[in-house]
């Protein structure tokens, strides 16, 4: 039996974590979750209770090995900061690209089950839905689509079909902090121990939702305009529990939720265009100019919205100048290290000729 899990697995915890825990584990290393980033610092959780921790140097020096909210990661308790040693193999994982033209990944929160997309009745972009839904999948966790502020709509029905269209069989809850809508519908999910996160522009009532879960105010929210729209407060990832099990993750309104790798992600987000493009009748379609193009055939038809299948094709040009960029970078990486054990045995062999 394990000696962790009795204090750890309301926070998740099961036999393949403490497999892969004791893979990385050095003497003295003890089992947490990272349940907050502030940037220099973390809060991670032993079951008992939270800590403040640091990340390890060897840790900061490749990006992708630091921790993220929702990690497990090896801690060793010192005073007054805890040390993170190691990270945990990750389940599953939610990357962007950093806004920048040098193609780095973020983590934004690792080992989630249930990755909400979150989308505020004010303001319903379904081409922004299908950016987040594209990023859920990729992550490897199960998307649902929540539709908030429903009391503020004047057809909360219509908005939730217009959802229902572009989720392609991920369920789509609808959802008012303010009359308790699908509030206790989103915690079930949850039960008993699975992690979910939010993924939304700001504004779109993350924190507030949590607040509603939790029935007390624990994320800082703005107070909410008359036009039904808010201000997103949230400045750092921040895993909560729920009072009836399960835990959910809080993240900064994303301005530029840009995709990181994984194109495959796409057949999932628009399985109908997939449906559509193995009945062309070449198959190496562009859905441009070709003959027998069912694609087109479904645009002229009116069957297929025009917006949807630029989003499509624009994330598919994203993605795929994401792995270029990364194939080059890589590239430029291995000549580096090579020019560095070059000029090294160079100085050696001056070295020992002398």
């Amino acid at each position: 039996m394990s000696l962790f899990a009795p204090r750890l697995e309301m926070l998740g915890w099961d036999s393949d974590f403490e497999a892969a825990f004791i893979n990385i584990a050095e003497d003295g290393d003890e089992p947490a979750r990272v349940i907050a980033d502030h940037g220099t610092e973390y809060l991670v959780h032993d079951g008992a209770e939270a800590r403040r921790a640091s990340a390890a140097s060897r840790l900061r020096e490749a990006a992708p090995s630091m921790p993220a909210v929702g990690d497990w990661v090896a801690v060793v308790k010192r005073e007054p900061t805890d040390l993170i040693r190691g990270v945990v193999d990750r389940r599953t994982v939610f990357s962007r690209k950093v806004a920048s033209i040098e193609s780095k990944q973020q983590i934004l929160a690792a080992n989630v089950d249930v990755a909400f997309v979150v989308a505020a009745a004010t303001d319903v972009n379904q081409r922004r839905i299908e950016r987040y839904l594209t990023i859920a999948w990729q992550s490897g966790a199960s998307p649902v689509v929540l539709l908030t502020k429903a009391d503020v709509a004047n057809a909360p029905e219509a908005l939730r079909d217009r959802l229902v269209a572009v989720s392609l069989g991920a369920p789509v809850v609808v959802t008012s902090c303010v009359t308790g809508e699908g509030i206790e519908q989103i915690g079930r999910m949850l039960q008993p121990a699975l992690t979910g996160v939010l993924l939304g522009p700001s504004g779109a009532g993350k924190s507030t939702l949590i607040n509603r879960i939790l029935g007390e105010a624990v994320m800082r929210t703005r107070e909410i305009h008359r036009s039904g729209e808010g201000r997103h407060m949230t400045s750092h990832r921040q895993l909560v529990q729920l009072p009836g099990g399960g835990m959910i993750i809080d993240t900064p309104g994303l301005r530029e939720a840009q995709l990181w790798e994984g194109e495959d992600a796409l057949a999932d987000v628009f399985d109908d265009i997939g449906q559509l493009a193995v009945q062309c009748r070449f198959q190496d379609c562009g859905h441009q100019t070709e003959p027998g193009c069912a694609v087109k055939a479904a645009l002229e038809a009116g069957t297929l919205d025009p917006g949807r299948l630029e989003s499509y094709r624009k994330l598919q040009r994203e993605l795929r100048a994401v792995a270029a960029r990364s194939d080059a970078r890589l590239r430029s990486d291995e000549r580096r290290k090579w020019k560095r054990i070059a000029t090294a045995n160079k100085s050696r062999e001056r070295y020992l000729r002398g």
